[in-house]
């Protein structure tokens, strides 16, 4: 329907040369306007302006903006280029700052039903083009004025013996590229959050198991695609501190290598948090928030000490042989460090009185749980003739 050579005039009658179609392009823009997508759509209008496109349409449905719109909009009325906004397809909507991006445009379209603003286009001061398709808001641009310019996006043509109406313009769709595309993804309320959490997990998980760093890396990069979405959207600093913390506590019982009070208050802290973590009408979610909450908590509780005791562990010998084995402080032991044990890496903890510096030799007194009770190899218990 939109390919071949036409006239772009759109009219049946004289024989006029025929000339290279014009060009439209569609500009796709989904979810919350973001900076990305500010930028995309500006940028893209200039370029439409150096082509000279006949007309730009920009396919919006969207809940809001998480940024101001007034560059946008601004864009949009300045375009030399006419603009119109068609907002679709099926059930889409242009809420809060979006309905102020389509309300910018020259035409304004939408599939029967979308909501513009909060309201139905038949309750809007502006006329709106019912259009069910994209194709049928580029037919009916055509005829209309633009700043003493019209526009011409359709012909006529015969179809089994009756005339029909046709887009007589090339249709160029435009999306950010693919990194912008990945960035607009990560300012998702839900996804920035999801992130965060999956983040703060894989690097738990890779302190507790002293693993090759494939685990840490990928947590690292989560964290880093989380932050631009927290940054981007408006979150509350006291709902990322209670996730934190959350996380934060049931590592400690992780620890401890049994469910505590610790395991309680992490998941309760958790859940608020996750709950609070937006503001200005922004949120995760129940159902999500639920389901990640308790897998988090099952994770932490059960999963985690499972694949340290199979990541520490040998087939022949039990952790309690480990009594009295000498190991190597890998960080200070004062009350609590880190030792290497049999070539592994231990969460180990000393007496106040007896604090081992890095790189001295300690002999392993107990075991509680995943945590080794270590000394010094001179001046502890044993020595002492305890």
């Amino acid at each position: 329907m939109l390919g071949g050579l036409a006239s772009v005039t759109g009219r049946v009658a004289t024989a006029a040369p025929v000339t290279q179609r014009a060009r439209l392009d569609v500009l796709q823009v989904s979810g919350l306007i973001d900076p990305v997508e500010v930028d995309f759509v500006v940028s893209s209008l200039k370029s439409a302006a150096r082509h000279q496109a006949e007309a730009v349409v920009i396919q919006l449905n969207s809940p809001g903006a998480v940024v101001s719109v007034d560059r946008l909009v601004d864009a949009i009325r300045s375009s030399p280029v006419p603009v119109g906004v068609w907002v679709g397809q099926s059930g889409a909507r242009a809420n809060g700052g979006a309905g102020r991006v389509a309300l910018a445009a020259q035409i304004v379209g939408a599939t029967p039903g979308a909501r513009i603003g909060g309201k139905r286009t038949t309750e809007l001061d502006v006329p709106v083009i019912e259009a069910p398709t994209l194709g049928d808001f580029i037919v009916a641009l055509d005829g209309h004025q633009v700043g003493g310019r019209m526009l011409h996006t359709a012909e006529v043509v015969q179809r089994s013996g009756s005339p029909r109406r046709q887009p007589s313009v090339v249709v160029a769709f435009a999306k950010p590229g693919l990194v912008a595309r990945l960035l607009h993804t990560v300012a998702s309320p839900a996804v920035a959050w999801l992130l965060l959490v999956v983040g703060l997990l894989l690097v738990v998980f890779e302190f507790f198991t002293a693993g090759v760093g494939v685990a840490g890396v990928v947590g690292a990069g989560c964290l880093v695609l989380s932050s631009y979405g927290l940054a981007v959207l408006p979150t509350r600093p006291l709902g990322l501190a209670l996730v934190i913390a959350g996380i934060a506590g049931l590592a400690i019982d992780v620890q401890a290598g049994a469910p505590r009070f610790w395991t309680v208050a992490g998941t309760v802290m958790l859940a608020a948090g996750s709950l609070a973590f937006y503001g200005g009408g922004h949120h995760v979610g129940w159902v999500p928030v639920v389901l990640v909450v308790i897998g988090v908590a099952l994770f932490m509780v059960a999963g985690m000490p499972a694949m340290v005791r199979a990541r520490f562990s040998t087939p022949t010998i039990g952790r309690e042989s480990m009594i009295g084995e000498m190991g190597t402080a890998a960080a200070a032991v004062d009350p609590d460090g880190t030792v290497r044990v049999r070539g592994a890496l231990w969460r180990a903890r000393t007496n106040r009185a007896t604090p081992i510096q890095v790189g001295q030799p300690v002999r392993v007194v107990a075991i509680d749980g995943l945590l080794l009770e270590v000394e010094p190899e001179v001046g502890g218990a044993k020595d002492a003739g305890h």
